[in-house]
């Protein structure tokens, strides 16, 4: 079949256009502002990718800056957003998924054939073609459709990983504080106990002791001894792990925490809506979402593609020795023969069922996760408050009233030293709820706002990388 060429070429012309217009391109921001949005929305705080040498430096600079002064806990967020190396590591792959939509967005490049033959005679015959892949133009919108949707789930996955940071980095704070503030208060308790030691050992050399009280208060201040070395290990742990949160070397490690935990709250939160508020908010549902809109975007592709699966079309032109040259076009088209795309088509349709299960799992999870976040932080409140309302004053004047009657030659010296491993219990425990209030209560801003709790440190050591897309080739 033969075309004029003049008319071929505004064929050309009409698909140059039409390809340009819809090609996609980078943003200036790498998708960053988003991230950037979502997280500073979530934790107050915000978080930008290191683009180059300069950019890092003015990062570093900022950082020596916070960390020049007490650090609080939104400083120590404000810290890990900016200089922790593995969540930087993950934001790159926001430049992964925009490449791919600026791919998708983009005809594969024409193909080009030429042939020579000549016969015995010396008769010469050219064959050229040029080919275009039709099949990709006319798909090109939902294929860049389908892509954008990949890159904003990718947008929301990178704040998703911010947030799980924010919220580890929070928790590590809580504990580093706690940690030190009871390897303080064992160090005050060791020194009452080796008093008490040395005293029983001179009493029982003049035989005013019995050698088994003597023994017992030995045997105290060795448990004294012992618990203040695993608090000393405890609170060097808890101060690691604020370290690699917020990615800092070992000449930046000279953090000024603060010697006690912050007071709680005058009321606790009440539950009002959270339920509703994390349906809206958390990210992971939103990411849910989008995966199953692209895949029902992906669906359409395939069911469209089911037939015509590679469809070019061509100019081409054939001269030959002492003739004039024949000009026209070709067109390819694989024919469904052995391949209907029948499992191309329930493949997706099973990818897309799987994603709506999964996306109502996800949500049936975040409200009981909300429910049972509310319910550990009120627990932690209340017991916070027992202990700092109730159990402390009380072992405080029981305390004062041991050594009245020590004054009034009542009690004897050991009798206030007994009182002092009570009240040693009492503080340990009191500083461990105050901890778990604060760690609860940043849990259940987690649960709310951003997704499921991040463990221990693992963002510290590797950043959760975007898991890559399923497609439907």
């Amino acid at each position: 079949m033969r075309i004029d060429q003049r008319r071929f070429s505004f064929l050309i012309a009409g698909m140059t256009v039409l390809l340009l217009s819809g090609c996609a391109t980078f943003s200036t921001d790498g998708g960053m502002q988003k991230v950037a949005d979502l997280t500073q929305a979530r934790t107050g705080q915000p978080v930008q990718r290191a683009n180059d040498m300069s950019q890092q430096d003015r990062t570093d600079q900022l950082v020596r800056a916070l960390l020049a002064e007490p650090l609080n806990a939104d400083n120590a967020v404000r810290i890990a957003l900016l200089n922790n190396r593995g969540l930087q590591a993950s934001l790159t792959e926001l430049g992964i998924a925009e490449a791919d939509l600026v791919q998708a967005g983009r005809l594969r490049n024409p193909g080009v054939s030429f042939g020579r033959m000549h016969n015995s005679s010396g008769a010469v015959e050219i064959e050229r073609s040029i080919m275009f892949d039709l099949a990709g133009l006319l798909t090109m919108p939902i294929r860049t459709r389908i892509e954008q949707g990949r890159f904003d789930q990718a947008q929301l996955q990178a704040a998703s990983t911010a947030i799980a940071l924010a919220t580890e980095t929070r928790r590590a704070y809580f504990s580093a504080i706690a940690a030190r503030q009871n390897a303080d208060f064992m160090a005050r308790a060791q020194l009452a106990a080796e008093a008490g030691a040395e005293l029983a050992q001179r009493m029982q050399k003049v035989g005013n002791w019995n050698r088994i009280d003597s023994a017992r208060e030995q045997l105290f201040y060795a448990d004294t001894s012992t618990a203040l070395a695993r608090s000393r290990h405890e609170e060097a742990v808890a101060r690691e792990r604020l370290i690699r949160l917020l990615g800092l070397w070992q000449a930046d490690t000279t953090l000024q925490l603060p010697d006690r935990l912050p007071d709680l709250p005058a009321q606790p939160h009440g539950s009002g809506q959270m339920e509703q508020q994390a349906m809206m908010q958390r990210l992971d549902i939103q990411i849910a979402r989008r995966a199953s809109e692209s895949t029902a975007r992906s669906l359409g592709l395939t069911r469209a593609t089911r037939f015509v699966n590679v469809l070019e079309a061509g100019y081409r032109n054939k001269s030959k020795t002492g003739e004039p040259r024949n000009n026209g076009y070709e067109i390819s088209l694989e024919l469904p023969v052995f391949d209907w795309g029948t499992a191309r088509t329930h493949r997706a349709e099973a990818i897309y069922m799987q994603s709506l299960h999964h996306t109502a799992d996800i949500a049936i999870r975040a409200r009981s996760e909300v429910r049972e976040a509310y319910s550990a932080y009120r627990t932690a409140y209340d017991v916070s408050r027992h202990y700092r309302d109730e159990v402390v004053p009380l072992r405080k004047k029981v305390s004062e009233e041991v050594l009245l009657r020590y004054n009034g030659m009542l009690a004897s010296v050991f009798d206030l030293l007994s009182d002092a491993r009570l009240q040693i219990d009492a503080v340990n425990t009191a500083i461990k709820a105050q901890r778990d209030f604060w760690i609860a209560e940043t849990d259940l801003q987690a649960v709310i706002n951003g997704g499921t709790i991040a463990s221990n440190d693992a963002i510290a050591s590797d950043a959760t990388a975007l898991p890559p897309a399923q497609r439907d080739h």
